[in-house]
């Protein structure tokens, strides 16, 4: 319990130290927010041969659980934007950082994660086949089409003309950034990456001690 205690405290005063300031992962929880989540993390390495490793399939089924975010794809993306340096398992500090993110973030912090979300090959732009492949990945479920590749690529074109901003036939960074300053909608036009409003709500409140329901 004492070890348990001490592993607990520097935790949270390094992730203060390291993070509160950090413009590339920052951590905007508070130290008991901090604390509430790494409980919350054993919780979901229980049984793992190593409880500070959270696993890519374990992470799927709490993200659909707590989130509701169903699309395979865009849950893959998900956990390649939390998963720092590409371990392909998460450590506590890569699940408080990219929590913060999503429950807790600024725009800016929420536009960075989505642009890496949606950059599929980390190059720095959203191209049209990366738009292709992330619209596709949702829409083919829902179509009737007989080609429904041909719905996604009008969608594209759509999309691009809002969010390519400098008109050189790609989205960079300041492209999206300003795309979705001019209409907030644009933050998730290209696939659900972020928990709804009663979801967060939810999951905030658990994380706050502000209800009876615990993981």
């Amino acid at each position: 319990m004492a070890n348990k205690r001490k592993f607990q405290e520097n935790f949270v005063q390094n992730m203060l130290k390291n993070h509160k300031g950090d413009s590339d992962r920052p951590c905007r929880f508070t130290a008991r927010e901090i604390t509430s989540l790494l409980d919350i993390f054993m919780k979901f390495t229980q049984g793992c041969s190593n409880k500070h490793r959270l696993e890519r399939v374990r992470f799927r089924d709490e993200l659909h659980k707590s989130f509701q975010i169903t699309d395979d794809f865009l849950m893959d993306r998900i956990f390649r934007a939390f998963d720092k340096g590409s371990k392909g398992y998460l450590k506590p500090e890569d699940f408080v950082c990219g929590l913060s993110c999503l429950l807790v973030g600024t725009l800016n912090d929420q536009m960075k994660y989505c642009f890496q979300v949606y950059d599929l090959n980390s190059d720095g732009y959203i191209s049209r086949e990366e738009m292709f492949h992330l619209l596709k990945s949702t829409l083919v479920k829902q179509s009737t089409e007989e080609d429904p590749d041909e719905g996604v690529k009008d969608l594209v074109e759509t999309a691009l003309k809002k969010l390519d901003c400098d008109h050189d036939g790609r989205v960079s960074f300041p492209d999206f950034q300003q795309a979705v300053r001019q209409d907030a909608l644009m933050l998730e036009c290209l696939g659900n990456c972020l928990p709804n409003q009663v979801a967060k709500k939810e999951f905030l409140q658990i994380v706050r001690g502000e209800t009876e329901k615990r993981y």
